[in-house]
Formats: C-alpha cells, sequence, structure tokens
C-alpha cells in the first residue's frame, strides 16, 4: 500500500481541505465547476424540508397512523426522527468530505468503488423518480376538492383521465420552474418552508383556538385500536400495542423521514457545501420533526368528541377540518396543494441533480446529452426534462389496475391495484435500501483506514453512530418489505410480496444494464480522491 493513504495522511488531509474553497475541492475531485453556486444555508435547507414536507407526508399518512395504532400513534414519530438523526449524521460527514452533486451516488462511489456506487445511485435514482410520481398524483384530491369548492365542479378524483391531466399539468409547471435557474427552485422551496410553517404550526394553533376536544391524555390512548371489535381497519393486535400495532403504525411516520439528503444533491449549487449540507440535513429532520408532531397533536387533539376510531379515520382529516369556516377550508386546500407542488418540485431537482452526476461520469444511456448544462441558466435542462418524461410514464401506469386478483407464482396481486400504486411502494423501501448502502459503503471506507477531512466530522463517534444508524435502516427496511399476507395490516404499506418484487425487478433491469453496458468502466476512472484514495485505488496501489 502507498504511504500517501492510512489514518496519518487522512489527518493530513483534513487540514488541508479545511484551506480548499468550494470549487477547489471539486476540481480535486476530478469534476469542472459547471453549476453556479447561488444558494445559502436557508436556501439548501428549504429544498430538503420541503422533500421531506410533513404536511404532505401527514395530510397523506395521518388515518393510517390513527387507525392501526389510535391518537398514541403521535409518539411513533420519534423512532424514525432519532434513527434518521444518526443516519443524517453519516451523511453529513460524508457530504462534507464529498460536495459533490449526487450526494448518496458519489458517497458510494468514492467510498468503496464504482459498482457499488452505481447501484446506489440506480435504487437512489428510481426512488426519486418514482417519488415525484407520487407526490404529483397525490396532490389530486385536493386540487378537485377546490374546484368543487370555487366552481361546483364534480370531478372524481380516482379517475385515471383525472390523475393523468392533473399530474401532467403539474409535471409541466415544476419542469419550467426547474429549468428557469436554480434560484427560482429554491424560490419555489422557501416559500415551501413557509407554506409548510402554516400548514402546521398555523392549523395547530387554529385549531386549538376553536377549541380541542380531548385532553393531553388522549394522545396517550389507543382508542381501542389494539382490538379486533374496535380496530378502524378489522385487525386483530390482541391488545398489543408495543409488539402489535406499533410495529405497524410506526410505518406512518418512516414514510415521512426521508429527503433531508437531498441538500447534498444540490452540493456544488451551495456556497461552502461543506460546512452547510451537513447542517441543513439536520435542521430539515429536526424542524420537519418538531412540525409533525405539533400538527398530529392538533389533528387529534381536534377529533370531534364522542367519535369512534373507526368513524375517526373514515372520517378523516376532513371530518376535523369540517369544524372551521368554509374559506378557511379553502385556504388550507391552497397551503396543502402548494406543500405538494414544491415538495414534486425539490424532489425532481433533486432527480436531476443525481442524474447529471451519473451522465458526466458516462455512467448512462446517452450520457453526453443529459449531462449538458445550459449555458443561459446553468441548469442539466436534458437531466430535468428526461426525469419528467419518465415521471409521466410511471404515472401512466395508473391505467393498468386488474379487475381480479391475479395469481403469479406463490403470491397474490391484488385486485383493483393499479400498477402505480405497486410502483410507488418503492418510493420508500428504494430510499432505504439506498440510505442503508450509503452506511454501509461509509463503514466499509472507515474499516480501511479513511479518515473525514470535511469541515463536519464525526470524530471518535463515528463508528458509534455508523452502527445505530445502520441497525435503524435494516430493522425498519425488514419492517417496509417483509410480506405478511395481503391480510395483514403490513399489507396497507408493502401491499404483501408487492414491494419486495417490485424492488427484484428495479434491480434485475439494473443488473441487466450492468452487465451488458459496464458502467463501472467508465466510472473508474471517475473515484480518484486525492485527500483519501478508495480502496480499489488502494487495491492497485498495494
Amino acid at each position: 500500500m502507498s504511504s500517501g493513504s492510512g489514518p496519518q495522511a487522512g489527518a493530513g488531509a483534513a487540514l488541508n481541505a479545511a484551506t480548499l474553497t468550494d470549487d477547489q475541492r471539486l476540481e480535486q475531485l476530478g469534476y469542472r465547476p459547471q453549476l453556479t453556486r447561488v444558494l445559502g444555508l436557508f436556501s439548501n435547507f428549504s429544498v430538503a424540508f420541503t422533500y421531506l414536507s410533513p404536511m404532505v407526508g401527514i395530510y397523506s399518512l395521518f388515518v393510517l397512523g390513527l387507525g392501526m395504532a389510535g391518537p398514541s400513534y403521535i409518539w411513533l414519530t420519534l423512532v424514525p426522527l432519532i434513527g434518521m438523526l444518526f443516519v443524517a449524521l453519516v451523511f453529513g460527514e460524508l457530504a462534507s468530505h464529498y460536495p459533490v452533486a449526487g450526494a448518496l451516488y458519489n458517497y458510494g462511489k468514492f467510498s468503496v468503488g464504482a459498482g457499488y456506487g452505481w447501484f446506489v445511485g440506480w435504487f437512489y435514482g428510481v426512488a426519486l423518480l418514482v417519488t415525484v410520481a407520487s407526490v404529483d398524483t397525490g396532490v389530486v384530491s385536493y386540487v378537485t376538492s377546490l374546484l368543487h369548492n370555487w366552481f361546483g365542479a364534480n370531478i372524481n378524483p380516482s379517475a385515471h383521465v383525472t390523475i393523468l391531466i392533473v399530474t401532467l399539468v403539474l409535471v409541466a409547471i415544476q419542469t419550467f420552474m426547474n429549468i428557469t435557474g436554480t434560484a427560482v427552485m429554491a424560490r419555489v422551496a422557501r416559500y415551501g418552508v413557509y407554506v409548510e410553517m402554516m400548514g402546521t404550526f398555523g392549523i395547530a394553533i387554529i385549531l386549538a383556538i376553536n377549541g380541542f376536544h380531548h385532553g393531553l391524555g388522549y394522545l396517550f390512548s389507543s382508542h381501542g385500536a389494539t382490538h379486533l371489535k374496535t380496530n378502524a381497519y378489522g385487525f386483530n393486535f390482541h391488545g398489543n400495542w408495543w409488539t402489535g400495532a406499533a410495529l405497524i403504525a410506526v410505518l406512518a411516520p418512516v414514510y415521512i423521514f426521508y429527503g433531508y439528503e437531498s441538500a447534498g444533491d444540490i452540493a456544488e449549487e451551495t456556497k461552502e457545501a461543506s460546512r452547510m449540507i451537513p447542517r441543513s440535513m439536520r435542521l430539515a429532520l429536526i424542524w420537519g420533526g418538531i412540525a409533525s408532531l405539533v400538527l398530529t397533536g392538533g389533528l387529534l387533539l381536534a377529533i370531534p368528541a364522542h367519535t369512534s376510531n373507526a368513524q375517526a379515520v373514515t372520517g378523516g382529516i376532513p371530518l376535523i377540518l369540517a369544524q372551521l369556516p368554509q374559506w378557511l377550508q379553502d385556504v388550507l386546500l391552497l397551503l396543502i396543494i402548494y406543500a405538494f407542488f414544491s415538495c414534486g418540485t425539490s424532489v425532481q431537482g433533486a432527480g436531476s441533480r443525481l442524474a447529471f452526476s451519473y451522465a458526466r461520469d458516462g455512467a448512462l444511456p446517452a450520457s453526453r446529452w443529459i449531462s449538458k448544462v445550459s449555458d443561459r441558466h446553468s441548469i442539466p435542462v436534458n437531466a430535468l426534462l428526461g426525469g419528467a418524461g419518465v415521471t409521466v410514464l410511471f404515472v401512466l401506469l395508473v391505467f393498468v389496475s386488474p379487475k381480479h386478483n391475479v395469481s403469479i407464482l406463490w403470491f397474490t396481486y391484488p385486485a383493483n391495484t393499479s400498477a402505480l400504486v405497486s410502483l410507488v411502494s418503492f418510493g420508500v423501501s428504494g430510499i432505504y435500501l439506498s440510505f442503508l448502502m450509503t452506511v454501509i459503503g461509509s463503514m466499509i471506507a472507515r474499516a480501511r483506514g479513511w479518515v473525514p477531512a470535511g469541515a463536519f466530522r464525526l470524530g471518535r463517534f463515528g463508528w458509534t453512530v455508523s452502527v445505530i444508524a445502520l441497525a435503524y435502516l435494516a430493522l425498519m427496511f425488514i419492517n417496509v418489505v417483509i410480506p405478511s399476507g395481503l391480510s395483514s395490516p403490513r399489507s396497507y404499506f408493502n401491499i404483501d410480496w408487492i414491494t419486495l418484487m417490485v424492488m427484484v425487478v428495479i434491480g434485475l433491469i439494473g443488473g441487466i444494464y450492468y452487465a451488458i453496458g459496464r458502467p463501472d468502466r467508465k466510472l473508474g476512472t471517475h473515484v480518484h480522491d486525492a485527500l483519501e484514495p478508495t480502496g480499489a485505488e488502494r487495491t492497485m496501489e498495494s
């Protein structure tokens, strides 16, 4: 092994790294600066926070958490919040050392090697595209409700044509906003933060002023959710909350607390990226957690008195908000719609930077076209257009929905479940898989002697934090994907075998392209880090 690697070399590199500018560090990693650094801490945080979007998550998943475990499901929010804070610390250290667009893809590439990084980016990239489709289709019911209130229009939000039209309009606007420049994307995200604050803290305060119907003790009750007769979905947890209802209900907040890593996807457009990105990640999680707890608590306490768990779930959030004046409900609908819009805009922007980073390394088909940067706006326009096209193709899957149960090998594809819904289930499982691979990659690098050289370092707590992050991700990943039958409450999230099978199919598609196209051969020329060589380079040097 060369004398330039190892802990002592890494420690010296850390001193050198502190004196490098953003662009100098980028050039040291082998890249020519092409994107414009216009984002400060708040703008970078805004993109991460609006991707995480507590409003979108809670207004989408509130009834599932309430129905599975009752009002006390609110405290399960702390599980993914705390777990992801450890993951964010690991990511922050990586982002500080490798402040490069594409985040997880580059972390895996530099930590372990070309092939490993490619697969991390593959799972993460597909999950991002799926998330855009999920978020944009998720806003349809709110759009139709607002149109009904304003114009008396009776539009079926579940109609496939309605979903397609609303989504096409939304994708077009998001793509236009992103193409016009990073500053515009940041402005949309900053407004999104203000909307999130009004839609979480603001609504909780308004509900409190209007009058809560329960005391704080209500937040510590299962409200009968652990028993068959009183569970809103008819599930029998045999009176077990921690070992039954909570194991499933925790998936509701689990589906919210990610997206903060997108702060690293836009690293090459962020000033003082090595310092700012780790802070943005932590702030997005902390404020997302606080906002989630406040809004969830406010909604729960505002449930009308003498309402059963089943009635609360059936009525959902509209039942709670119906207590407010109609004009205020319309304002809230506008806030929700904008929250979905800004979330989708941020995710699309992050995905385009990942695609650009991939293509810049020659790791995708048509890499030269995808990696082209607009001279006018310094934006990877083609990456944005390509991503928008793929999102639309995903949305078309809503038309693929069998009328009857379909037997496939040893499992059943349930009737009236569109292919889009099945694909959307990968939005979380794919994220958790790529997160898990990234943390494992950082541990492999650390075991090989990697010493972080960015502005943010975990120091002697590096291994402890990494092990806790790994344990959390592994346990939640298993909880997300493990098949347990269509009659299981978990099937509300993973549709029995479907989520796992979708993951296998996406992995096979990536594996086939990898075997035929061998993108790792081109990536092999983009893994050199003057501060800390990768394991692949060490093998060649030894």
